[in-house]
Parts: structure tokens; C-alpha cells; sequence
């Protein structure tokens, strides 16, 4: 019998979230890796007991570890496995370093913010983190600042795709409000070469080789608060989302404005359509209907809350434009809290489940599509991911 697993990462460490089929009683084990701030909790999709997780910690930097037992034990890649509670041995236990001159030894760009001032290359943590479809032991990173690795042995070791950087836009690229972060990496099941990725605040930009080379493809992005609107680098992309049956239609959760692709990002055009404010942060993809996508407005990018103080899913099953709030279950009056841009994910059982996390520790599930939502954990840490395995 199916079983749904819910990874959850927040403030201060990881959780994991169990169900069968039926999706109404929930086991809840964790916390794993208290007092971590756990950035992202992802499975691979191609072995259900391999899971890869961000942990970040002001004392000891940026650590990756992995589950081969489905989250039950952890372990450093190439390390000894570890109690909990735990202190890392000697600081940053998985290396990431970013491309350096032979000569200088220095990176190999530097990235100017809108003050003119010019930054070095630093790293600060792993963002999200994307296991490939067909491999248990690659897995892509993306980091800040906005950079993307890639490890082929599990995570012992992560090499940067430089290529990204290389390009040459990079002094162009700011940081928003939450840092220069690279957050979204989609890979394309048809096309094993193709790889999008999103960076706040830059755009989205494709690779065609496996991360050697990469285009911006953000015609059609207009960002009132750049100095060129228009211009082809600079727009604050919170997420981009796409359905494994038509890759090349995109779907993206702007600053401002909800944006639909039909050519792989070569050109984009807005589909907020009747939504009450068109800022908001997570958008996801029905995992039966690819013209059925997710969004949860919040009131403004210095308001992060939903608007009126309810919240409040919306749901288009015309991939955009046309768009249904969904509110039975959910706080209609006083809820102030926000969904962050990897606190949104689906199950693939016939009936599609939908999973959220806010800000205030709840995470939400509707086993039906969204018609219907319950808090299936209250009181955790604020959650900054939610990720779905769906388990045969």
C-alpha cells in the first residue's frame, strides 16, 4: 500500500511526516538535527530510503548529510555516522569552494550590487538541493551566493558547474532581501542536458549541456524596481515550477507577477489574472493536470502576510489567468503568516495531496487537490521547506 513521506525543514532543525494512502493520521518523528536551521529536505526520486538535507549553523557553516534508511539514521558523505546531538567535527565538513584564479587564487568574478559597489564571490549556505532522476548519487546544489555545485558520489565531494558564473552577467546580479540565492533547479526528464535554474535577484537561466553553458532566457520579465526594467539580467524570480509531462512550459512565482513559458523561457508573459495581490513565493504544479498550478498570495513585499489576514491557497486549472481562492480549512481572520518559496510541494498518489508550511510552524495537506486542507502539524519551528516522496 502507498505511503506518503512529508520532509520539512525549519528554523531549527528537520522533520518527517508519515501517512498511508488516506492521508489522515500523521506519525511525526524529529526533531533531526536540532537547533540546525535545515534549509532543504529532499528524496531522491529514483531510491525512496536516499534523502539529502541542508544544515546551516552560524558555529559550524554549511554541512550536507544523507539518509540511506528513509531519514530513520544520518551520516556526513565519506564521515562516520553521528549521535545527535551532535558538534560537527572541524567546521564545514562537505567542501564547496568556488572557482578560483590559478594565478591569484582569488574568485574568479565579483558581482556588483545597485550601488555600484562590487563584491567578492562568498560562500554562505546551500539553498535547495535537487537529487537527479535517474542517479541516487548525483545531486545539483544550488548555494549563496548564487553559484550551482554538483556532487556524483553522494555528496563526498561537490564541484562547481563554473559555467553559471562564467557567462558573464554575474556583476550584474543583486542580492534580494533574503541574499543572492540560487533556489530553484529544475531538470528536464526528457532532455537529460537541460537544466533551469532561478537566482534572487538575476532570473532564470537554462543550460543545453549539463551545466557547461548557460543562457538567461527572461524575455518578457519587466521589474519596475531595476534599473532597466527590461534589461535581461536583475529580476527577482522567487520560484519557477514546471510539470514532468510538458518541460517546456514553465510556470513562475515573481516578485510581482505570476508568469507562464511555453518555449523553455524563451519568452514569458504574466498570468496573475484575478489574483489579490500577484507577490507571493511558492507556485506548484498539480501532479496529474500540468495546466492545474498553486499559488498563495501575500499582501506585499514589505507586508509578508496574506491579504486581509486570511490565507488562503489559489488554484488555476487553466495554467493561469483564471484563478479560484481555496479556503476550507485554512485561518479566515488574524493569520499572519507566510509560505516561503520551497514550502510548497505534491504528492503523485491518484488523488493529488498538496503540502504547505508557514512561518508560524503549521504545515497544511488537502489529500483531494486543494478542495479541502488540515493542519497535519501545528507548533514546529518556522518551516522553510516541505518536500513529498510518495512511497509504493
Amino acid at each position: 500500500m502507498s505511503k506518503v513521506r512529508v520532509l520539512v525543514g525549519t528554523r531549527k532543525g528537520g522533520f518527517i511526516l508519515t501517512s498511508d494512502a488516506q492521508r489522515k493520521k500523521w506519525d511525526v518523528s524529529g526533531p533531526n538535527f536540532a537547533g540546525w536551521e535545515i534549509y532543504h529536505i529532499k528524496g531522491s526520486p529514483v531510491d525512496p530510503n536516499r534523502i539529502y538535507t541542508s544544515q546551516t549553523s552560524p558555529w559550524f557553516g554549511q554541512i550536507i548529510q544523507r539518509s540511506d534508511d528513509g531519514g530513520q539514521t544520518w551520516n556526513i558523505p565519506g564521515g562516520e555516522k553521528l549521535p545527535e546531538p551532535y558538534d560537527p567535527p572541524g567546521g564545514q565538513s562537505n567542501k564547496f569552494a568556488y572557482d578560483t584564479s590559478p594565478e591569484t587564487g582569488k574568485p574568479l568574478s565579483t558581482h556588483q550590487w545597485y550601488d555600484g559597489t562590487q563584491h567578492p564571490w562568498e560562500f554562505k549556505r546551500v539553498w535547495h538541493l535537487e537529487p537527479s532522476l535517474t542517479d541516487p548519487d548525483l545531486v545539483y546544489a544550488g548555494v549563496e551566493d548564487a553559484a550551482l555545485f554538483v556532487t556524483k558520489d553522494g555528496g563526498k565531494s561537490w564541484q562547481e558547474l563554473a559555467g553559471l558564473r562564467g557567462h558573464g552577467s554575474g556583476p550584474q546580479w543583486a542580492p534580494g532581501a533574503g541574499g543572492m540565492g540560487l533556489h530553484s533547479i529544475l531538470l528536464d526528464p526528457n532532455n537529460p542536458g537541460r537544466i533551469y535554474i532561478a537566482i534572487s535577484a538575476a532570473g532564470v537561466f537554462r543550460s543545453d549541456d549539463t551545466g557547461k553553458t548557460w543562457k538567461p532566457v527572461n524575455k518578457g520579465l519587466k521589474s519596475q524596481y531595476i534599473p532597466d526594467p527590461n534589461a535581461e539580467v536583475g529580476h527577482c524570480v522567487h520560484r519557477i515550477a514546471m510539470h514532468p509531462s510538458r518541460p517546456n512550459v514553465l510556470y513562475m512565482q515573481k516578485h510581482w507577477d505570476v508568469m507562464r513559458s511555453d518555449d523553455a523561457g524563451e519568452s514569458w508573459h504574466e498570468v496573475s489574472g484575478n489574483l489579490p495581490t500577484d507577490f507571493g513565493f511558492p507556485i506548484e504544479v498539480h501532479a496529474h493536470e500540468p495546466e492545474t498550478i498553486y499559488v498563495v498570495p501575500i499582501k506585499s513585499d514589505s507586508e509578508h502576510f496574506p491579504p486581509d489576514g486570511k490565507l488562503r491557497v489559489y488554484r488555476s486549472r487553466k495554467g493561469g489567468n483564471e484563478w479560484e481562492a481555496l479556503t476550507n480549512g485554512l485561518p479566515q481572520r488574524d493569520c499572519y503568516v507566510n509560505v516561503l518559496r520551497d514550502a510548497m510541494a505534491v504528492d503523485t498518489l491518484d488523488s493529488c495531496g498538496v503540502y504547505f508550511g508557514t512561518t508560524g510552524g503549521q504545515v497544511y495537506a488537502s489529500p483531494n487537490g486543494g478542495d479541502n486542507w488540515e493542519a497535519i502539524v501545528h507548533d514546529l519551528p518556522p518551516v522553510l521547506s516541505v518536500e513529498v516522496q510518495t512511497l509504493q
